[in-house]
């Protein structure tokens, strides 16, 4: 009878836990499996860690207190079973993606919860009452699941290193083994993506080009690129770089050896990691400093963060923008509309061309204007240049526009905000003639000036929308406290609880021809 009852005990124990295990390392997973981040995410979401819930596991122990083993075993079973299925799927904006690495970590996992099982199984021999401390080491590991993952990352963390280091080492020799091949770095707080995306338009009509896709940005994505796409007949390599902490960007560049480097721009991003402003631009500046004296340098020279830091290396450099003085490319006569843009780019040599484009705001006129100096400099006429980014897309989710049934137009901003790209959204926002809806959740990853940073993003919201949509109750509470200070109306704003309910009230505040900014969508890891 114990026997039946142990095993259906486990059984209903291994099906939940299974679930909570599954969720934590997607968690793991959305914090690049980096122990600290994952450390930091779970003391700032303790009742995701500790849900409530669990909690009632510990009335399966109370039939202990009158000597009852079967009491316990089928109490602890039933609410397994009962949580199991009661417990519904979330949501998620991006699923765990079960790669091997993911299976390694499920495997170990479950070998640490077979060994708790197991020690509570010895305890238990010989003594019916003694099964309590099968009971309650099995509840207790439930609830700490997310130590048990980040224990089993810990184990696998010398097997995962050495198979991270034939995959790079591998990568390494593709790109030795194709010295005709050029590398183009791109790199910046923000600007990246759209950036890559113009200049493979550009390159591409006279090059065979591969970039890395999607936001394949870190040094494994870049080596999975490499090792997957990259083939002898290409030209031109253009490897998206990112960072969340020093040296990010230099284990990248001591992978792909590249001759160009673009910096986008430098901007208070991720400062939870980076600590400081200066830890931003010298990890971004890890590009142009790896740079080969026969490299060159794109640097947007509107951008006081990267002009105000003393580059080291002195390979040749182009500057590109649109106020700064001395500048080998600049973009002037710039009209906006709800079609796109259209400016006049000027080149060093006195060549000018007109540039008609889909894209939308000022920053992408930098993106636009980083392409146009590379495909240039590689000999590419700018008639040719200018024909080119004509037939470029909106990048996903930057700045997408989006025409809807009914009255309203979406200008899709959801991907990765930052303060001056947020800053940029609006004020693309207020160059449209109709009604104009905000609808965000904030900034995150901005460290101690989060706060401040998202308060003075709401301010000057309030002077450019008509309603605002602000998404988490908790999340937006800066937001909320920038718009009460400029003294915006309360019945212009609204707080909703999640996603879908702030797609509901933009519905109902569209009652006009209304264009609708969507800026920023939080990653599950920030899920109220």
């Amino acid at each position: 009878m114990i026997a039946v009852l142990i095993i259906f005990f486990l059984a209903a124990w291994s099906y939940y836990t299974a679930r909570l295990i599954k969720k934590s390392a997607h968690m793991l997973q959305l914090n690049s499996y980096r122990n600290e981040r994952f450390w930091r995410w779970m003391t700032s979401n303790s009742s995701r860690v500790f849900p409530a819930r669990n909690y009632f596991l510990a009335l399966a122990l109370l039939p202990f207190l009158f000597g009852s083993s079967v009491w316990a075993l089928l109490l602890g079973a039933v609410i397994f079973g009962a949580m199991a299925f009661a417990v519904k799927e979330e949501q998620e904006k991006k699923k765990l993606v079960i790669t091997a690495r993911v299976k390694r970590l499920f495997i170990t996992t479950a070998i640490l919860y077979v060994i708790t099982a197991g020690v509570g199984l010895l305890l238990g021999t010989g003594e019916d009452g003694s099964l309590f401390w099968f009971v309650l080491l099995t509840i207790a590991a439930t609830m700490l699941t997310y130590f048990y993952t980040m224990a089993a990352n810990v184990l696998n963390w010398p097997i995962e290193n050495q198979i991270n280091q034939y995959y790079f080492h591998d990568a390494e020799r593709i790109i030795k083994s194709m010295p005709n091949l050029e590398v183009i770095g791109i790199t910046g707080s923000y600007g990246k993506t759209s950036t890559k995306h113009i200049l493979e338009t550009v390159l591409s009509s006279q090059f065979n080009v591969l970039m890395t896709p999607e936001s394949y940005n870190t040094k494994m994505g870049v080596t999975r690129t490499i090792r997957s796409m990259l083939k002898p007949y290409h030209d031109i390599f253009i490897a998206e770089m990112g960072a969340k902490q020093e040296n990010d960007i230099q284990e990248i560049c001591e992978l792909v050896h590249q001759k160009y480097g673009i910096l986008t721009a430098i901007g208070e991003q991720h400062l939870e990691t980076f600590k400081t402003l200066e830890n931003i631009k010298k990890t971004k500046f890890e590009l142009i400093e790896t740079l080969p004296h026969e490299g060159t340098a794109f640097l947007n020279k509107d951008d006081k963060n990267i002009m105000s830091y003393e580059q080291r290396n002195k390979c040749r450099t182009i500057f590109y923008g649109i106020e700064a003085v001395d500048l080998h490319y600049r973009a002037a006569d710039i009209r906006y509309s709800s079609k796109g843009s259209e400016f006049m780019v000027y080149k060093y040599d006195g060549s000018t061309v007109q540039i008609q484009t889909k894209l939308l705001g000022r920053h992408n006129i930098y993106n636009i204007l980083a392409a146009i100096a590379i495909g240039s400099e590689k000999g590419i006429p700018l008639e040719k240049i200018a024909r080119a980014i004509k037939n470029v897309q909106p990048v996903e989710h930057r700045l997408e526009l989006k025409k809807t049934s009914g009255n309203i137009t979406i200008i899709d901003d959801s991907f990765n905000s930052n303060p001056v790209g947020s800053r940029m959204a609006l004020e693309v926002l207020g160059q449209m003639p109709e009604h104009k809806i905000l609808v965000t959740p904030g900034m995150i990853e901005l460290g101690e000036k989060e706060y401040e940073l998202n308060k003075a993003f709401a301010e000057y919201a309030a002077e450019v929308c008509d309603f605002v949509i602000l998404v988490g109750k908790k999340q937006t509470r800066p937001l909320q406290d920038g718009l009460v200070e400029k003294g915006y109306p309360e019945d212009q704003y609204y707080v909703a609880a999640n996603l879908q309910d702030a797609l509901d009230k933009m519905n109902q505040a569209a009652v006009k021809k209304s264009v609708v900014l969507l800026e920023n969508d939080l990653p599950d890891t920030f899920n109220e």
